[in-house]
């Protein structure tokens, strides 16, 4: 059975001290991590309250970018490195607002998913199309092939361990949510592909999440359907209480 896995992405957002305020208001209220994952995904200058404000908590910390180098000159990135030595579980690479507007490739979300595993961390592989792109029936395609190139070279036993979120572009930040059945479609080819790749074990442990526009109110449909693991949440894991309310989901 797959350990579900709700996550945060606070994007640019919050700074240290709003960090640990919303740790304090959501201590001791976090579900059994056998039960469900809690992660939160911060910008680089908070990591370091949250990795110190959640010891001795069930919540996991994730980063939201990394670079494929672990040192060296390379003014203004994130060494994956020094994220492990900080305590950092999880790293957030391949989002579409990374792609779009920082016009990362494919090909640096491989390098950037290698450099993770040498660190001893999990990536979550973000990947998703565009409304024009599904207007035109080439999602499927587009995703897959996403997917098959961020993979390109892990062992079976890596991509096991990791996590993609299948985030709709154009649900992102938008108010529109692909309902559940558009999610567990692509769920399910993103499963798929993880078994044409390697094999039907690798693809049955692989935790596949749906992010865009997650909310309290339609994370339990979501979640009911058998290819979708967890949640990569926006907007709505800002607030303690709605992040509470997100990975309280089967309460």
């Amino acid at each position: 059975m797959r350990t579900p896995i709700i996550a945060g992405n606070w994007k640019m957002n919050k700074n240290p001290q709003e960090t640990q305020a919303f740790l304090e208001a959501i201590k001791g209220q976090l579900p059994d991590p056998a039960q469900v994952e809690s992660v939160i995904a911060a910008p680089a200058i908070d990591l370091n309250a949250l990795v110190w404000f959640s010891k001795d908590s069930a919540l996991k910390v994730a980063a939201e970018n990394c670079y494929f180098e672990d040192e060296g000159a390379y003014t203004g990135e994130t060494s994956p490195k020094a994220l492990a030595e900080m305590g950092v579980d999880y790293v957030v690479i391949g989002h579409s607002e990374r792609r779009q507007y920082f016009h990362e490739t494919d090909e640096d979300i491989n390098k950037k998913a290698k450099a993770i595993f040498r660190n001893k961390m999990l990536p979550i592989i973000c990947c998703g199309e565009t409304l024009e792109t599904r207007e035109a029936g080439h999602e499927v395609d587009w995703v897959v092939g996403q997917i098959k190139a961020a993979l390109a070279g892990l062992s079976a036993e890596e991509v096991s361990k990791l996590v993609i979120a299948y985030e709709p572009i154009w649900a992102i930040g938008t108010g529109k949510t692909a309902s559940s059945d558009q999610a567990q479609e692509m769920c399910h080819e993103i499963r798929e592909a993880v078994k044409s790749l390697y094999n039907e074990q690798t693809a049955e442990n692989v935790r596949i999440q749906y992010g865009g526009s997650v909310k309290p109110a339609n994370v339990q449909e979501l979640m009911a359907k058998p290819d979708i693991d967890g949640g990569l949440v926006g907007g709505a894991s800002m607030i303690p209480e709605s992040f509470l309310a997100l990975v309280n989901y089967q309460k």
